[in-house]
């Protein structure tokens, strides 16, 4: 089935490939479940900031195992593990691509283990995983499995949380990547996570600067006509997005239109400029 959607979405690529001089972006969340993964690829390249992820890594070591879980938010057996994780965390051995580490559904959806080339290639240059930890990633950066979210209580003496401590730097990393004449981010992350970016790209395109950025909300009709963005069904859908752009390998946002995986179709009506919109339709059965 992928192999004919990938064929398909080549097809359709292959007559609205987009002319201009713009380069996308694609943001997305990481995921709590995380894997040591070098079977397939090993990692090519570093994390951008990976010295303020040792600065965190040092932070976390002093902390209790109590203060760690209300940190964490989890429960004794999932501590546990991270407690092991981080009493031998090495962030320069045993590392595998950042794209083969997170297995969440978001991941399992986009399935990366079986890209083609093409579509690895696609990824390595326009595919950017948000963290906590990390920072920003891109697919081929190494890293070891962690457990740090965005949004996590963390205050230090040099940050009143995450958010404070990145700042605008991932942002500014983002666009600095791939310097193009129009810049566009294709926003596949959680709120929690796109927050450490919208904030700076917004005040830049008030002020002149040739970037926007296009959210991507997957609402399912309830039986009562009205909608409703379920967690589980978007998480999916936004894998099935990034496999659908890494297949037509375009630049053309509008590409995003055609997107069809879960049952999901655009709503040209309900999306903006800004937002566009896809709608599952209510199934009864019968």
């Amino acid at each position: 089935m992928w192999e004919s959607e990938r064929n398909n979405a080549v097809r359709l690529c292959e007559i609205r490939r987009f002319p201009g001089g713009s380069f996308v972006r694609i943001i997305i969340s990481p995921a709590k479940k995380m894997n040591v993964q070098n079977d397939l690829f090993a990692f090519r390249s570093r994390p951008f900031f990976l010295n303020d992820t040792r600065r965190l890594l040092a932070h976390l070591t002093t902390l209790t195992p109590a203060q760690l879980k209300a940190l964490w938010k989890c429960n004794d057996q999932i501590l546990q593990l991270n407690l092991d994780r981080l009493s031998s965390m090495d962030l320069d051995r045993d590392l595998s691509p950042a794209l083969l580490t997170y297995e969440g559904l978001q991941y399992q959806s986009m399935a990366p283990a079986v890209f083609t080339q093409n579509q690895w290639d696609y990824v390595e240059h326009r595919l950017f995983i948000l963290s906590g930890f990390y920072g920003l990633l891109r697919p081929f950066d190494g890293i070891v499995p962690y457990r740090l979210e965005m949004q996590a209580r963390l205050r230090t003496d040099f940050c009143t949380d995450l958010y404070d401590f990145w700042g605008d730097r991932l942002y500014r990393q983002l666009i600095h990547a791939s310097p193009a004449a129009e810049d566009i981010v294709i926003n596949l992350a959680s709120k929690e996570y796109s927050k450490a970016i919208e904030p700076w790209l917004l005040a830049d395109a008030q002020n002149g600067a040739s970037v926007s950025m296009i959210t991507c909300l997957f609402e399912s009709e309830l039986l009562d006509g009205t909608r409703k963005i379920k967690a589980t069904e978007a998480k999916m859908a936004r894998g099935e997005m990034v496999r659908h752009l890494a297949a037509c390998a375009s630049d053309d946002p509008a590409i995003m239109r055609e997107f069809s995986g879960q049952g999901y179709a655009f709503d040209e009506t309900a999306s903006t400029r800004s937002e566009y919109v896809f709608v599952k339709p209510y199934y009864r059965h019968s």
